[in-house]
């Protein structure tokens, strides 16, 4: 794990605020990072549970990671629920993701079908006075808006959360969750769980900001369409402060990574790469939108720390080194297994090292440490 990024200063005397807990997206196996993460404070702090923190605050996959936490499950039933595939505890299953959207293929071959009608038409009644370039765009505008839909992870979620008796209802919530998303056509933030959005069920506003966009369509609430959270200003840190929060931890899995090209250590479907490229156009893409989401992340988190002098946020996010794990499909248990111990472990190594920031803001805070790890 990086080093923890503390904005200053230290806290002041005074009466506690709560503490804030914000996690990211980075997909499945972020999801499973931040899990880890979670587990390692519940087993390291005495009498703590991940679900004890005051706000919760998510996005994209860290959205299913908050609200379950929010509901009052522990983030050690979560972890060993994960690494072990008999667990019936959270049974996720690749069609839960994986399934094509089918209104937008329908709608797809039905638009393609109008582009080329309407090419052959033109090409042959004005042959010469035909315009490639905009004939062509037709066609690129019959792409659907996503390939898979989220319905089915949805209902998923609904019947997990219903089963383990958490209410699907934000105001119902034993603890203040806000999931947060991004209005397609507005170009604005969005953020269920409060002002117009506080009706959403839970389970649709994960999926809404869970879209990420090209692999997923956009969801649609009532008359808006909504996609992937992102990192936004600072992970959206300021709904945790606005709650009342003085510390902050935020969980970031989307570092960019550096592969080992000496090892090989890129998993690829025909063996083990040296470079990003060898994993194809899709790894390509998440590698590109990485470096630019992190360099955006710490430009603002400089310009929060001079806006916020009062707020203390603490930032964990995985090595770029070690990140290379991220690579492997979160499908496969062995690397489900290597990405949650990475994050536990990680955790557990912070905690122990004397003036670890995190050590030092748990303490802060009234919480101690269990003896072997003191």
């Amino acid at each position: 794990m990086a080093p923890i990024s503390v904005i200053p200063p230290p806290f002041s005397p005074g009466p506690s605020r709560g503490i804030g807990l914000c996690l990211c997206g980075g997909g499945i196996t972020g999801a499973m990072y931040e899990v880890g993460c979670l587990a390692a404070l519940e087993e390291s702090l005495e009498g703590f549970r991940a679900c004890d923190f005051d706000i919760f605050v998510g996005t994209s996959s860290g959205a299913s990671v908050a609200a379950a936490l929010a509901g009052g499950i522990d983030a050690t039933r979560l972890y060993r629920a994960l690494l072990d595939p008999a667990d019936d505890f959270f049974t996720l299953q690749r069609h839960h993701l994986l399934r094509f959207d089918g209104a937008e293929w329908k709608r797809m071959w039905g638009s393609a079908l109008g582009a080329a009608r309407h090419l052959v038409s033109s090409a042959t009644s004005r042959p010469l006075a035909l315009d490639v370039w905009t004939e062509l765009e037709r066609f690129t505008d019959s792409l659907p808006a996503g390939i898979f839909t989220l319905d089915a992870y949805e209902e998923f979620y609904g019947n997990f959360m219903r089963r383990r008796g958490i209410p699907t209802s934000f105001s119902e919530l034993p603890r203040t969750l806000r999931l947060v998303a991004n209005d397609l056509d507005a170009g604005e933030r969005a953020v269920f769980g409060e002002g117009e959005l506080a009706d959403v069920s839970v389970p649709r506003a994960i999926v809404a900001s869970s879209a990420i966009p090209i692999l997923f369509a956009p969801v649609r609430i009532a008359d808006r369409d909504f996609v992937d959270g992102g990192l936004g200003e600072i992970a959206h840190v300021d709904l945790a402060l606005d709650g009342g929060c003085d510390l902050v931890v935020v969980i970031n899995p989307m570092v960019p990574i550096t592969p080992d090209r000496k090892t090989r250590s890129v998993p690829t479907g025909h063996g083990r790469g040296q470079r990003i490229r060898d994993k194809g156009l899709l790894w390509v893409y998440n590698q590109s939108f990485r470096l630019r989401t992190e360099a955006r992340f710490r430009k603002l988190l400089a310009e929060f720390r001079e806006d916020h002098p009062e707020a203390r946020v603490l930032l964990l996010e995985p090595d770029q080194d070690d990140a290379t794990m991220f690579m492997y499909s979160p499908m496969n248990f062995a690397a489900r297994r290597v990405i949650l111990e990475d994050g536990y472990r990680s955790t557990v190594r912070l905690l122990k090292a004397p003036g670890s920031p995190l050590r030092e803001a748990m303490v802060d805070k009234g919480l101690k440490l269990k003896d072997e790890l003191a």
